[in-house]
């Protein structure tokens, strides 16, 4: 697990996503605040909607 502030992460963004893909990252705000940056792998997208089968014919 790797600690970043807050300034390191916003101009490091891109990087710590690539990086949290295979550790869980921790950045802390100058107030004392800690946030964790975990990957999550969705299988899904919530939008991945089943269509529905209406039976109707377009003429």
């Amino acid at each position: 697990m790797k600690e970043y502030t807050f300034p390191e992460a916003q101009q490091r963004l891109s990087d710590l996503l690539n990086i949290a893909r295979t550790e869980e990252l921790i950045i802390k705000r100058s107030g004392g605040e800690s946030f964790s940056i975990i990957y999550r792998n969705s299988a899904k997208s919530p939008f991945d909607l089943q269509g529905i089968n209406t039976n109707s014919m377009i003429p």
